[in-house]
């Protein structure tokens, strides 16, 4: 089936040419230039196919096709041979260069005799010589084929490297490469890296550097103590090179960079994302570099004992480490013996055996944001943590393990958590045997308290209705395993539960868009919080009624339900912030701590004090909250239950936040994350513990180590299963590493998340993924990958557009893709895309951001296309205006800069790339007194700045493009003083400097 339509014309046939030059190298690329050769066949000219056939090549060339690569340039050869007037130097010069590409393919193809190649590359010398051309063109690839074998390549590098470069080398940076790796053949690092800086510096690429030098790069900065800049160019590295069949040697090396750093998961899951490489490179030289480098990250994974973790490897079943591993051996040690068999040399055995038995370099380098270890991604593993050296080892014996479960967790110590996982997969076993043991009771009993601990874990994950469900359960089987007592803390439980469940909406609480939208909300979230309370009221007299009719309840029990009755009390403050619900909270505070006192329950008083300090915090009374804590923490420290410290702490350091005193509550919030690590991770909070310091370090302006405490507060939830405010943590993080500037990180952490299964089966929560999408193709557009962030936002809005809930979303997402096409000067579909965005803003308003675009496509287009793109700049300033119009009548005052100076202010600058100079001035002149001069009271550093840089742009149109100078140096004399007499200093120095050019030319 075609691709494309068949060109009828050859002009139609060059314009098909280019259209598919514009995609990427590919089977599509691929196929639509094969098809195009058979069109340009049918046209009497040779020229169109000459374009066609060399339009072919480069397709097998980068598609990692090099069988086919010769065959075609042969046609091309004939052609030239047979009428070389049809070659114009332009063709000529592509032919002759073309000579390297044939050398380079069939050096990759084991089954060409050795005299073959030598055979091509005489031919080469010769038809150079003829044709008068130099010769070091010839003389680096006769080097390759010498570093290829391994056989004189010092010679043949002095005889290439020693020449001067022509018309015809490699480009500057492919060589630096070669020489490069000459050195790094050699042992000499340091020198390798000399040669290379200029090219991983970015300062010398062209279409596969500089990907291809850092994946060569990354050993040897690790050799030499550059880690960080390994890291650094890793990421921006391995991003430019991913899926690319072309580049699959330089993944390999990617992939053996992250088994050599302490970095096995990151290697199995960019493996993952590379799986197409399996199938896909053709070039059999490439698939040894790239199994190569598969091997080592799978020998690494399986030599630290992880053999049967599921890898992603060949299409057609399903592949263990182990598995894939021996698989890729086979292949890669045959690919290794038919090249050397070839060569006539052991060479490319002996360079894979070096690579494999690479020992580590380093035991862990932190290469993303996610870091993860090989038992993170274990899918058998269970979500709560192991034990830890300050908690005893689960017990072997069954009746032991089941006693000292439910001992655990009378006491609240974290030792339960290991122990209840443990049952539970025993129980879940086929073939479970249930002790006959009297100490224990009936399986029915066991199955209530395995309801029970997993209705706990899911109200620690706020799944209300899931929790107070199993609850019931739990309290129905404890009935028929004859402990009343039990079943009724399981019915209290299932009663906090339920009243925590979210009220549906009221009727009635609907608003309309705009205001009136907005005062709908807050009548809504008023009365779902009057109902909420009203609920956790009645919730609360359920309890004490429940308690009074239980008779028998043991003490840790009863101080159980007096808990709950307190928390009911307690949520119902936070929820109403009504002063008559305070006094309630605090009466059953003191019984709780009375009964606990009285009874000498360590854990139950604890947590009393703890929430006598949350209450005051909820009052406001601050000052009281710390004054609770810190008599908390000296009996803790005395009488513990130690596992209570973390959470005191942190509490602690959350109210000294809120006391201002951020250096205090950083240094609790701390000490709490230390503690925490001795205590498995779910039963102390530790992922809020590093969120609440991640908020402190922020205001600390300490952002590095914030994005630190978000990442690891976000994995955390991830392990304990909370994967929705997981990801939302990720996102924030995302964000955090954007505005520091960190592009490569956030993109690689973005590129993890949405690798994950659940994302990609697009399980998890749309709205979330496309944030998750929208932060990736902010972060490529800030890197500077146009292609990819235009790609990803056309997608956004494409599919966004079907939010009818959401219409403001598809507002913004529509007008930051027309920024985006009209940056890749596609003004047609930046116009399409302005229009969706206008449609949505129509039913949700946006102004600032569509004003901000429509003046922004506006400039673009004018810049670029001049006076004949004027018509339609002006016809999106005419929307941009119609928007600020709606804005004022609306009332809407704007973040930023002020939608009508701004408006005229761009109006300035289109008529002015237009050279419509006089029209230019008279909307500058508006802007500028729309903006107004700067007061001495002015502190509004923007306002300040927008106001100085109208003057400059003025003064430039009224100086240089109208020839007036004297205005113009009047008007900027004006503002220099003016600014220089309010203490403007920095803000006057463009228009001095306009001013001094103004007067040279003058």
């Amino acid at each position: 089936m075609p691709t494309a339509p068949h060109p009828q014309n050859t002009d139609e046939l060059y314009q098909a040419l280019q259209e598919n030059d514009r995609r990427p190298y590919g089977r599509t690329r691929t196929v639509t230039a094969e098809e195009l050769v058979d069109a340009a066949e049918q046209f009497a000219e040779p020229r169109p196919l000459v374009h066609a056939l060399l339009a072919l090549q480069k397709a097998y060339n980068y598609g990692s096709e090099p069988r086919k690569s010769p065959v075609v340039f042969a046609r091309v050869l004939t052609l030239f041979d047979e009428q070389p007037d049809v070659f114009d130097e332009r063709l000529r010069h592509t032919l002759f260069w073309r000579f390297k590409w044939v050398a380079n393919a069939l050096l990759a193809l084991p089954e060409i005799p050795l005299a073959s190649l030598r055979q091509w590359l005489t031919e080469m010398r010769d038809r150079y010589e003829k044709a008068d051309l130099g010769l070091q063109p010839y003389y680096g690839q006769a080097y390759h084929l010498a570093a290829h074998v391994g056989e004189d390549t010092d010679l043949a590098y002095e005889l290439w490297a020693g020449r001067t470069r022509t018309r015809l080398s490699d480009c500057e940076a492919c060589e630096i490469c070669e020489r490069a790796l000459h050195h790094l053949a050699a042992g000499d690092d340091e020198r390798a890296l000399r040669t290379w800086e200029t090219v991983l510096a970015g300062k010398e690429s062209c279409q596969e550097e500089p990907a291809r030098s850092v994946s060569y790069a990354l050993l040897p900065l690790l050799r030499t103590g550059g880690a960080d800049r390994a890291r650094e160019l890793h990421l921006a590295g391995y991003r430019a090179c991913r899926r690319n069949p072309s580049m699959s040697g330089e993944v390999g090396r990617h992939l053996e960079f992250c088994a050599l750093t302490g970095n096995e998961a990151r290697g199995l899951e960019l493996l993952a994302e590379n799986r197409n490489l399996f199938d896909e490179v053709e070039s059999p030289l490439d698939l040894l570099g790239f199994l190569t480098g598969v091997e080592v990250l799978l020998q690494r994974v399986e030599l630290l004992g992880h053999g049967d973790l599921p890898a992603a490897g060949y299409a057609g079943r399903v592949w263990t480490v182990a598995g894939l591993r021996a698989e890729v051996r086979g292949r890669a040690d045959d690919l290794a013996a038919r090249f050397d068999a070839r060569n006539g040399t052991t060479a490319h055995t002996g360079r894979r055996r070096a690579r494999l038995d690479r020992a580590p370099l380093l035991d862990a380098l932190e290469l993303t944001l996610r870091t993860r270890g090989l038992d993170d991604v274990t899918p058998a593993a269970a979500p709560a943590s192991a034990p830890t050296p300050a908690s005893a080892a689960v017990p072997e014996s069954l009746p032991e393990l089941i006693t000292r479960a439910r001992e655990s967790e009378e006491q609240g110590h974290p030792d339960a958590t290991a122990c209840w996982a443990r049952l539970r997969t025993l129980v879940a076993a086929p073939g479970y045997a249930h002790p006959d043991d009297p100490a224990v009771g009936p399986l029915v009993r066991l199955r209530a308290d395995l309801l029970e601990d997993e209705a706990s874990r899911a109200g620690q994950k706020d799944e209300f209705d899931a929790s107070a469900a199993l609850y019931e359960e739990a309290a129905g089987a404890y009935d028929e395993a004859g402990a009343p007592q039990h079943a009724a803390l399981a019915r209290a439980c299932a009663l906090l539960a339920g009243a925590q469940v979210a009220p549906q909406d009221v009727d009635g609480a609907e608003g309309a868009d705009g205001a009136e939208g907005v005062d709908g909300a807050e009548a809504e979230a008023a009365d779902g919080a009057e109902a909420k309370a009203a609920t956790l009221a009645a919730a609360h007299a359920a309890l004490v009624r429940l308690h009074e009719e239980t008779p028998g309840l043991a003490p840790f029990q009863e101080a159980r339900l007096l808990r709950l009755r307190t928390s009911a009390l307690g949520l119902r403050l936070q929820t109403s912030t009504n002063e008559e619900d305070i006094a309630p909270v605090f009466a059953e505070l003191d019984l709780m701590l009375a009964f606990a006192t009285r009874h000498d329950i360590a854990g139950q008083i604890s947590t009393a004090h703890l929430l006598r300090a949350s209450s005051y915090a909820i009052v406001g009374d601050l000052p009281a909250a710390v004054t609770e804590t810190d008599a908390l923490l000296d009996r803790l420290k005395a009488h513990g239950p130690a596992w209570h410290l973390p959470r005191t702490l942190g509490l602690r350091g959350k109210i000294r936040l809120g006391l201002k005193d951020a250096q205090a509550a950083h240094a609790d919030l701390a000490e709490a994350v230390r503690l925490a690590a001795e205590w498995p991770a779910d039963t102390v909070d530790t992922a809020g513990l590093h969120g609440d310091l991640a908020r402190t370090c922020m205001r600390l302006g300490r952002p590095d180590e914030a994005l630190r405490h978000l990442t690891r507060s976000a994995e955390l939830e991830l392990r304990h299963g909370s994967r929705f405010d997981a990801f939302c943590t990720y996102s924030n993080a995302a964000q955090l590493s954007l505005d520091l500037g960190r592009i490569e990180d956030c993109i690689a952490l973005l590129d993890s998340l949405l690798a994950e299964p659940d994302v990609a089966a697009g399980e998890l929560d749309d709205r979330l993924v496309a944030q998750l999408r929208l932060a990736r193709a902010r972060a490529l557009h800030a890197g500077e990958d146009l292609k990819a962030a235009t790609a990803e936002f056309a997608a956004l809005a494409a599919e966004s557009a079907g939010w009818d809930d959401d219409p403001g979303s598809h507002a913004m997402i529509a007008a930051e893709t027309a920024v985006l096409l009209a940056e890749s000067g596609e003004f047609g579909r930046a116009r399409e895309a302005a229009d969706q965005a206008l449609a949505a803003h129509a039913r949700e308003p946006r102004y600032e951001q569509l004003s901000n675009c429509l003046r922004e496509l506006a400039r673009l287009q004018a810049e670029r296309q001049g006076a004949e793109g004027l018509a339609d700049a002006l016809a999106l300033l005419a929307d941009a205006g119609r928007i600020a119009d709606e804005a004022r009548t609306a009332g809407y005052e704007s973040r930023g800069r002020d939608l009508d100076s701004a408006l005229a202010y761009e109006h300035g600058r289109v008529n002015a790339y237009a050279s419509e100079y006089e029209t230019a001035l008279t909307a500058l002149d508006k802007a500028l007194t729309l903006l107004g001069e700067p007061e001495p009271d002015s502190h509004d550093r923007d306002h300040v700045g927008e106001w100085a840089e109208c003057v400059r742009l003025a003064a430039v149109v009224e100086g240089r493009y109208l020839e007036r100078p004297a205005p113009a140096l009047a008007r900027l004399d004006g503002a220099v003083s003016r600014l220089t007499a309010l203490g403007h200093t920095e803000e006057t120095e463009p228009l001095t400097s306009l001013a001094a050019r103004l007067r040279d030319e003058g």
